[in-house]
């Protein structure tokens, strides 16, 4: 039922659960949601967000930065779901928040697959730090514009890393 709910697994009546299969197309399409969905997250964030958020926020981001000198990619991961979750809750919109929580999960595995390509952690983690300057200066559009580019330049590493395997066959 957990997978479900998530998106990972279809339940069929009287027949089972099933993995869910997602083309290119539709995990590209959800990227491109989910970008709006933390681009929005941002900017309100940049105007809402308390002071004891703010250091949640840049608590997160130190972890990242520690996550990110080991070059461990798995735990740079928990870390960095970590750091978007504290900036859906600093939006203070709990539809909102849920709403990206929920796309959060069912691009779990997509999000963490990305982190492989190439130089994606370290960029990553460049990205953060804009991401944290400009929800600090209260600078919403930009909050908004850097918080969308980093999620979609998610797919486009996704696709990267995928491109890679034919490569290396």
């Amino acid at each position: 039922m957990q997978l479900a709910s998530t998106g990972l697994v279809e339940l069929q009546a009287r027949r089972g659960a099933f993995v869910a299969s997602l083309s290119f197309k539709d995990v590209v399409e959800r990227f491109e949601v989910m970008a709006a969905l933390e681009g929005m997250c941002g900017a309100l964030a940049a105007r809402r967000i308390t002071e004891p958020m703010q250091k949640e926020l840049e608590k997160a981001h130190d972890e990242c930065v520690q996550e990110a000198s080991q070059e461990n990619a798995d735990a740079y991961y928990y870390a960095n779901e970590r750091f978007h979750h504290v900036i859906y809750e600093a939006c203070q919109n709990a539809f909102l928040a849920e709403q990206a929580h929920q796309l959060h999960a069912r691009l779990k595995p997509y999000r963490r697959l990305q982190l492989r390509a190439r130089s994606r952690v370290a960029n990553s983690l460049a990205e953060h730090q804009g991401i944290v300057d400009a929800i600090r200066a209260g600078d919403s559009d930009r909050a908004e514009r850097l918080l969308r580019e980093h999620i979609l330049i998610q797919g486009e590493r996704l696709a990267d890393f995928i491109a890679s395997f034919d490569r290396a066959a």
